[in-house]
């Protein structure tokens, strides 16, 4: 059996399984151990958490940060993560595993333990670290895998095995009977426009404050974590509504209860061509979607997706997402998302793995 460490960008997450736990949990044929980041102020466990039959979550020492010197510190804390992640393996007998890096952090760590091949999971733009990081592990990577067609060309200078492997969907949590629209949503008005996301600084809300203004008789509801600053101009308009973070499986009962959903800019991911597993989602409920996005960009589904450019478009996007009488788009989008399942990404992952000798 082959073995994987995994060094994961966030912590391993049941509410909110993210890109680099649903990969990993897809691989078969493999004993895998993740690394998820050091908790503030926690002590590492003595032993990992068994989270699958063959997947052990350990989290990382915590961080040292007192000391004058930074560099000093950060040299200090990459030796007592590289010295701890040495300890595990030798206990779980890890000796020639494959190093899943997902950051380019791990550039630091790649040559204090041993490993026999190297993959770059790049699911983002990591413009706040230095380049020559992610230069550094690029170049060492066996293979990469990035999340869109424009991580492929920021990474190609320093590696020609780079795969693209777009974010995806569980299909079947969406596409089945039974969903029940929660309590919540139950005395709000139709029609219903429901977003999924946090709600941050970064994001664009003129389009949703000037249809809310236009139309007060729509409901827009906002599923996810609330930056209360950040929602100020929401809080005077009646017919928008906060829900705050909800667990992943109760996505879907929360969607079967709206009539289209709808996705807004961020200012801090403008010019990216990467699709979140959101617009995933989305297409798994098959309902109308309708999306802001940039005027020179290209649209990744113009068959099923009722895109806008700024406020009064996105008004009249929404007319058209209600005004949807055939069932054709909805299919085409169910149809979008079962391909883009995750059993499929993780499936050509392990066909790209074994095809270039690492499996």
């Amino acid at each position: 059996m082959k073995q994987i460490i995994c060094l994961a960008h966030s912590p391993w997450s049941s509410l909110r399984p993210d890109r680099t736990q649903q990969l990993l949990t897809r691989i078969d044929g493999a004993s895998i151990i993740y690394f998820e980041p050091p908790s503030s102020g926690s002590k590492t466990p003595k032993e990992g958490v068994q989270v699958r039959p063959n997947l052990t979550v350990y989290p990382l020492p915590p961080l040292l940060f007192h000391g004058a010197d930074r560099k000093w510190i950060h040299q200090q804390n990459q030796k007592r993560f590289s010295r701890y992640i040495r300890k595990v393996m030798a206990k779980h007998r890890f000796r020639s595993p494959i190093l899943w890096c997902t950051t380019p952090e791990n550039a630091l760590m790649i040559e204090q333990f041993p490993y026999q091949h190297l993959v770059y999971d790049c699911h983002r733009e990591w413009d706040d670290l230095p380049t020559e990081m992610e230069s550094d592990l690029t170049f060492a990577a066996d293979v990469v895998f990035a999340a869109s067609e424009g991580l492929k060309h920021r990474l190609s200078p320093c590696n020609d095995n780079i795969a693209v492997i777009p974010n995806g969907v569980t299909p079947r949590m969406f596409i089945r009977d039974g969903l029940t629209p929660p309590a919540v949503l139950a005395n709000l008005p139709h029609p219903i426009f429901a977003r999924v996301g946090d709600l941050s600084a970064d994001l664009e809300l003129d389009p949703l404050v000037y249809a809310a203004r236009q139309h007060p008789e729509w409901t827009f509801v906002l599923i996810g974590r609330v930056n209360r600053a950040a929602a100020g101009p929401l809080y005077s308009l009646s017919n928008v509504y906060l829900t705050g973070e909800i667990p992943a499986v109760d996505l879907p009962d929360y969607l079967s209860g709206c009539d289209a959903l709808f996705d807004l800019l961020r200012s801090n991911r403008r010019g990216s061509d990467i699709l979140s597993a959101r617009v995933y989602e989305y297409l798994a409920t098959g309902k109308p979607i309708v999306a802001m996005i940039e005027p020179e960009k290209v649209e990744s589904f113009p068959d099923v997706i009722h895109t806008a450019y700024d406020p009064a478009g996105f008004v009249r996007r929404c007319h058209s997402a209600l005004s949807e009488h055939s069932t054709l788009a909805s299919d085409r989008r169910l149809e979008h998302a079962r391909k883009a399942a995750w059993s499929n990404r993780a499936k050509e992952v392990t066909e790209i793995l074994r095809d270039t000798g690492l499996f």
